[in-house]
């Protein structure tokens, strides 16, 4: 009698566990806590990026305050950066190698946040006598640089070799060369805005351009959803 009645609502049955399977499934996901970005301090990078009277902190590592001048000739400092999450890296206008992939896919990120007012992108120049204002607003336009988006800076080198060794643990030391030169590596940086990194990336590779969006929308979530 019973077998008989499970087949005569069998669809029902197979329905109604679905549904619930989906409830509960629901309620899970629910009741999971929201996920979060690790906060890097420079204890957790690799030592050749960081400058030695940084290696040994672990907590409370933030990006210092700077002023630099982007592609407009206009100061920017970390105030044009207050409550905004961006994205930071190191690159040369006249730059043959890595900083051509950098640069595109830099451009592929321009692309997914240019309507987003929270998110924006810093490139610093490691031969900022080279990379003049002019030179950087050449670069700009013939790449297709959105001016309110993504600054190119430029500005005492010695701030930028700081910034890029202390702050945002980039760019490894040349050694070899004069004060405060440095050789740029692939790192994409993404920092919160309580001025924390957050993560770091290839600026090289696409997966991990598409790792950094996904991220990107992780800690959009966590500042701007709530």
């Amino acid at each position: 009698m019973s077998m008989d009645i499970f087949s005569k609502y069998r669809r029902f049955f197979i329905l109604l566990g679905l549904v619930s399977l989906i409830i509960i499934l629901l309620f899970y996901e629910a009741l999971l806590p929201p996920k979060k970005l690790p906060v890097f301090q420079p204890a957790m990078v690799n030592f050749e990026l960081v400058d030695s009277t940084m290696q040994h902190v672990k907590k409370f590592h933030r990006v210092a305050e700077f002023e630099l001048i982007n592609q407009n000739g206009k100061t920017i400092t970390h105030e044009n950066f207050r409550g905004k999450i961006y994205i930071a890296d190191f690159f040369f206008t006249t730059c043959p190698t890595i900083c051509i992939a950098m640069t595109d896919n830099m451009l592929k990120i321009q692309k997914e946040v240019q309507n987003n007012p929270n998110i924006l992108l810093i490139s610093h120049s490691v031969t900022p006598k080279i990379d003049s204002v002019s030179q950087l607003k050449k670069y700009a336009i013939e790449k297709g640089v959105i001016d309110n988006k993504w600054h190119l800076v430029t500005g005492d080198k010695k701030e930028i070799y700081e910034l890029a060794r202390k702050s945002y643990l980039a760019v490894k030391d040349e050694g070899d060369g004069g004060p405060f030169d440095m050789i740029h590596t692939e790192n994409f940086i993404l920092v919160d805005p309580d001025k924390r990194i957050r993560g770091f990336y290839d600026g090289t590779d696409l997966k991990e351009i598409d790792r950094l969006l996904l991220e990107l929308d992780i800690l959009s979530s966590e500042y701007f959803n709530n």
